[in-house]
């Protein structure tokens, strides 16, 4: 019975009300939400790590809630794979994680649970140390709401063009996805506002600066050039000695076929890396004409193109695909 009890603060939300009730109910705690899919084993291995921090946090609440059985909900927050995690206080969000990530799920419960107690500022040295990766994460670092593809608001849009017009390669993050990126970015760079454009490490600044830039011809040379398409695929290929072109990402695929490659591959017990060709309009459209192959997935193993799904299923039944991915055959 003590174990049951201990398991209050862990529920099934099954409808939008129940899913509101749940919230209200927790008033200014810390209520952490799992968007999960019945079909994504990662979901199972995260849904597990809940059950542990819930046991471990007592005073915080966890929801799941199966994102496609309640698309009111999953819509309204912007779902768009699993498994997601929102958290919450006093009904509003204040913090969001995509992806299987257990180390980093454990690491915001336990910062947002004690928010507001000395216990808190421990984290800023790690928060920093995460920042300066960020910004360093590309030669060319865009911090933005949205994504490229779709801006989440004008002066994004604004700067997303100005930077392809010029034929800038740059890097992106949508701050919009990381409630602690968004707050600790403006203090550490001392810039108030978004978006924030770095170049090698070093912030050039928004978009007023990045407009006068483009207007005085310096743009260019304050960014690094862009690289041909052609060399850009080379490269995506040959970044690892396996490399699945999908749709989605190994946390979480976004589409059946993608899904079913993941499974075949992870059971081949051999390492790999994958392309969200979601991501990356340019990648996608360009990839099937380098390759000449029409669809994705795309699987290849030391920039040889090996095939899509089927040609995968059909190296698994005649047992050649383990040497295929080593290079053997």
């Amino acid at each position: 019975m003590a174990a049951e009890e201990k398991m209050a603060n862990l529920v099934e939300a099954t409808s939008q009300k129940h899913f509101e009730e749940s919230l209200a109910k927790a008033g200014k705690c810390l209520t952490v939400v799992h968007f999960h899919a019945a079909w994504a084993p990662q979901c199972g291995q995260m849904n597990e790590v809940m059950a542990e921090l819930a046991k471990e946090h007592t005073g915080t609440k966890f929801v799941k809630l199966e994102a496609e059985a309640v698309p009111e909900v999953s819509e309204k927050y912007e779902i768009s794979s699993v498994p997601t995690f929102l958290f919450f206080k006093a009904g509003e969000q204040v913090d969001r994680l995509d992806g299987a990530h257990a180390a980093e799920l454990t690491k915001k419960v336990q910062r947002l649970a004690v928010s507001g107690s000395p216990a808190g500022a421990a984290e800023v040295p790690d928060l920093n140390e995460r920042l300066k990766k960020l910004i360093n994460a590309g030669p060319c670092m865009l911090f933005m709401k949205g994504s490229p593809q779709e801006p989440r608001c004008g002066f994004s849009r604004q700067i997303v063009g100005l930077l392809k017009e010029h034929n800038i390669q740059f890097s992106s993050f949508d701050i919009l996805s990381d409630e602690e990126v968004r707050q600790g970015l403006k203090t550490f760079s001392n810039w108030p506002t978004y978006p924030q454009l770095y170049v090698n490490g070093e912030l050039v600044g928004g978009l007023d600066i990045v407009k006068e830039l483009a207007e005085s011809g310096e743009l260019e040379n304050t960014c690094p050039k862009a690289v041909s398409l052609e060399q850009r695929l080379k490269s995506a290929i040959n970044q690892s000695p396996v490399m699945l072109f999908m749709k989605g990402n190994k946390e979480a695929a976004r589409c059946g076929f993608s899904r079913q490659i993941l499974e075949i591959l992870n059971g081949a017990g051999v390492d790999y890396d994958t392309f969200d060709i979601l991501q990356d309009e340019e990648v996608r459209q360009g990839l099937k004409t380098y390759s000449n192959w029409p669809t994705y997935p795309q699987l290849y193993v030391k920039g040889e193109l090996i095939g899509g799904l089927d040609i995968v299923k059909e190296l698994k039944e005649s047992g050649e695909l383990v040497p295929v991915l080593k290079g053997e055959s």
